[in-house]
């Protein structure tokens, strides 16, 4: 199990180490560790099903538990990734919404397991944190955009 003191745990149906695999391949400083398989029949499998899975997302350790059907995600619980470009928050963006998710608002999409991200450039998060006009006009910009524009942002900021 995971040698960390707080781990993220993730419930999933039953597709926990592809997901891992995933984050693994789309996000950097990500691993899929340890795959643990079932000792015995449990309520959504078999035993030497894939139960658990040991893994991190951009250093943060986490478990993907299959769990089977009963509960889902929401967007009450989000990754949020902090991009330095617009390069970058469109190849995670690209990555989540082509691999079967979904966009949302404000920089939201969900991955094809049902979790939600945040891709959101520090141009944004910083505007925001200056408060005052930068953050207004840079929550007023974020608020018409699915995938946020970090040159609309950077304008906004600006006045233009």
């Amino acid at each position: 199990m995971p040698k960390h003191k707080n781990t993220i745990c993730l419930w999933s149906d039953k597709d926990a180490e592809e997901a891992a695999r995933f984050y693994a391949k789309t996000f950097p400083d990500s691993t899929v560790g340890a795959v643990h398989k079932a000792p015995g029949d449990f309520p959504s499998g078999k035993k030497g099903d894939v139960l658990t899975v040991e893994f991190t997302v951009c250093g943060v350790p986490c478990l993907g538990l299959n769990g089977g059907p009963m509960f889902k995600q929401s967007e009450a619980f989000s990754f949020q990734i902090a991009t330095d470009t617009q390069e970058e928050t469109d190849r995670y963006w690209n990555a989540i919404v082509g691999n079967g998710g979904q966009e949302s608002e404000c920089g939201w999409c969900k991955d094809k397991w049902g979790l939600s991200w945040q891709i959101t450039p520090r141009v944004l998060t910083d505007a925001i944190a200056n408060g005052g006009g930068d953050a207004r006009r840079a929550f007023e910009a974020m608020m018409t955009m699915r995938k946020i524009d970090v040159a609309a942002i950077e304008a906004a900021v600006r006045g233009a």
